[in-house]
């Protein structure tokens, strides 16, 4: 057992797995840095000065009793609060990596020149013609 273990340990997906996974992981927080620290200021400085982690909803009041001048203030009072400028950073952070992603696949594809396929199905009677045939040969529809 402690073989077959080794062996799937060793095996080269797993590592390919984990580098990617450990990469992915200091690719998030330099993204969640980029919306924070670079995205956010100007955003909330076009919107008059909004703090979008500072954004919150009082559930139900701490000791001392709310109004509190900040989230970390309602915290430390015990407040049950709802984050949402938290969540809208990290839906932007999540809309950044997505961004970056599309746009590194994109690039990779480009610099490989991925080959158009050879063959298409033809839209109307789904036989497979020439990838750049103008016509089908089946039932001779003019394609786009």
């Amino acid at each position: 057992m402690l073989k077959e273990f080794q062996k799937f340990i060793l095996r080269g997906n797993l590592i390919d797995l984990a580098i990617g996974f450990t990469v992915g992981a200091s690719f998030s927080t330099v993204a969640k840095s980029l919306v924070d620290d670079m995205l956010m200021p100007p955003i909330g400085f076009l919107m008059g000065n909004a703090d979008f982690s500072n954004l919150y909803l009082i559930l139900r009041n701490g000791t001392p009793a709310g109004p509190y001048p900040s989230l970390a203030v309602a915290n430390n009072a015990g407040a049950v609060t709802l984050k949402y400028g938290a969540f809208i950073n990290n839906v932007i952070a999540l809309l950044v990596v997505a961004l970056a992603m599309f746009m590194l696949i994109k690039t990779i594809n480009r610099i490989e020149g991925r080959e158009t396929p050879a063959n298409k199905k033809c839209p109307y009677c789904f036989t497979t013609i020439a990838y750049k045939a103008t016509r089908c040969s089946a039932c001779t529809s003019k394609l786009g």
